[in-house]
């Protein structure tokens, strides 16, 4: 994808196991929309193996902004945290938390077996997890009545939105919602002004 308004994210969670040295590496990769969602995704990774030795994580969140942030969890420093971050930066995705659960098997690492455990750990995750491509948007919603809403639609699609992106409910009016590219963002509100003063919508606003 390309342009400054299209990005990927995680398109489901992953979990993998991985094995080094009789150590045993459980990665989750998910997709998490904001700070708080991404911690509290690593809390439920510490419940559910309570038992294990290490719980080392990272998330990058938010678009075009974005927020990361990762844990050693108690490892030498630089050989949990980073190399999971890496992985989220090699992978190309926003909005991604990937935890590693470490069972310690006996014998030590090393730190380049730390760091090379964690991240190849972390990249198995998120290849499992897949990516899928986002657009940042916004949401339209429009009122119109039966008589203009096949033209209503036709000129949506041929503003470039998919037939996919708008969403019809037919009651007493016909109430659309369109999720909007920002690159489209502009031209969609002078078409909505221009057909409401025509009459062919009744209202339409921005939805937050």
């Amino acid at each position: 994808m390309t342009g400054g308004d299209e990005y990927f994210e995680p398109a489901a969670s992953g979990e993998v196991e991985t094995r080094h040295k009789r150590s045993l590496f459980i990665g989750r990769a998910s997709r998490a929309g904001a700070e708080e969602e991404a911690r509290e995704n690593v809390r439920e990774i510490a419940r559910r193996y309570a038992d294990a030795t290490h719980h080392c994580w990272a998330y990058r969140v938010g678009f075009p902004q974005t927020t990361e942030y990762y844990s050693d969890a108690g490892e030498p420093s630089g050989t949990a945290g980073r190399p999971i971050l890496g992985a989220i930066h090699r992978a190309g995705v926003v909005n991604a938390v990937v935890v590693v659960t470490r069972y310690f098997g006996g014998t030590k690492l090393g730190v380049r077996g730390l760091i090379e455990a964690y991240g190849e750990c972390a990249s198995l995750a998120l290849a499992a997890a897949g990516r899928r491509g986002c657009v940042r948007s916004r949401r339209a919603s429009l009122e119109c009545s039966y008589e203009h809403a096949r033209l209503v639609l036709k000129q949506l699609a041929d503003l470039g939105l998919p037939e996919s992106a708008v969403e019809a409910e037919w009651g007493a009016a016909v109430i659309l919602s369109a999720t909007v590219p920002l690159s489209l963002a502009d031209d969609a509100a002078s078409l909505f002004d221009n057909y409401k003063e025509r009459g062919f919508i009744t209202r339409w606003v921005w939805k937050k």
